[in-house]
């Protein structure tokens, strides 16, 4: 099977097991040419997290969610998260966490990651725009798994439809 036929996920596991032998990020070797990669894989990534939370917010929460987002920012470790949120009235009520999808660049990691409130790191290799829509799947599989692990009868059954 061809790169070119193969399904994203698995393009993205080639990709990450590549950046691990290499030790490189997209092709970079330093930190701050990785960070420049991460920098515009969190730019292209924004709208498809968007729309995932937004699918959630609207098939699920009957609209009463809110969905917000971080930004690129420096964490305290010194690396880069950049997260987009999902939060509904229920869920704060019920103290419980709410959906993040998060693209996180560790200060000791060779190479950013994907993940929620409570599924951990997938690789973030997106370099274009089609590896970023091709992170759709990857991305309500995350959401949706947050969703399962969080939210309890009480909190979503009251907006199920």
């Amino acid at each position: 099977m061809s790169q070119s036929t193969m399904p994203a996920y698995i393009t993205s596991l080639i990709r990450h097991f590549e950046d691990l032998r290499d030790g490189t990020h997209g092709g970079s070797a330093s930190r701050e040419d990785k960070e420049g990669h991460f920098g515009k894989a969190v730019e292209l990534l924004t709208p498809v997290a968007r729309q995932v939370l937004k699918e959630m917010n609207t098939s699920l929460l009957c609209d009463t969610g809110q969905v917000t987002e971080s930004g690129l920012r420096r964490t305290s470790d010194g690396g880069l998260n950049a997260s987009w949120t999902l939060t509904w009235p229920e869920q704060r009520a019920a103290g419980i966490e709410p959906i993040v999808l998060q693209a996180y660049f560790g200060a000791g990691f060779h190479h950013p990651h994907l993940r929620g409130t409570t599924v951990r790191d997938w690789p973030l290799n997106v370099f274009g725009e089609e590896d970023a829509a091709a992170q759709l799947s990857i991305l309500r599989a995350i959401a949706s798994s947050d969703l399962h692990n969080l939210a309890s009868l009480r909190t979503i059954g009251s907006f199920l439809r």
